[in-house]
């Protein structure tokens, strides 16, 4: 009975994990996003980042041309790069997922700006985000709000 019983919680567990697992995936069409979150911002802050993973796994490329959020007047996508000991910002007008690729919307890189933010983003909240795809066409996602690891830049 013993035996019974530790196979039973641990299919539990995995279960849990499963369904814990998939909570922060989700899927348009052949995309599939991952992990989208975003740090706390302070009272009076303006703008607020967003962070997500995208994975083709179709044979034809996809671009995502566009999002917003109830949360902010808009969202504008920005890559981040280093030249000479300076950081550069410049905007995107789409990020392109190649057929097979996944693309890292993250920390130090390219990323999502939620601009004039209605009220500052809270730790252990949600907001949603709408994803406008070439192809795929619109999804939303939870963007859940984290404390920011210290090992992020």
């Amino acid at each position: 009975m013993p035996r019974v019983k530790r196979l039973c919680v641990a299919l539990l567990v995995a279960t849990g994990l499963t369904v814990a697992a998939g909570a922060q995936e989700f899927k348009a069409g052949d995309l599939v996003i991952g992990h989208p979150w975003s740090r706390p911002t302070a009272a009076g802050m303006p703008m607020g980042v967003a962070y997500l993973s995208i994975t083709n796994n179709g044979k034809t490329e996809d671009a995502l041309i566009a999002a917003r959020s109830p949360a902010a007047a808009r969202v504008e996508m920005h890559e981040t790069t280093f030249s000479d000991g300076m950081a550069r910002m410049r905007p995107l007008q789409q990020i392109v997922i190649g057929p097979g690729k996944s693309v890292a919307i993250a920390p130090g890189g390219i990323h999502l700006m939620l601009v004039d933010l209605k009220s500052p983003l809270a730790a252990g909240t949600s907001v949603p985000l709408v994803l406008q795809f070439r192809s795929a066409g619109e999804i939303i996602v939870q963007l859940k709000v984290e404390q920011a690891d210290v090992s992020q830049p």
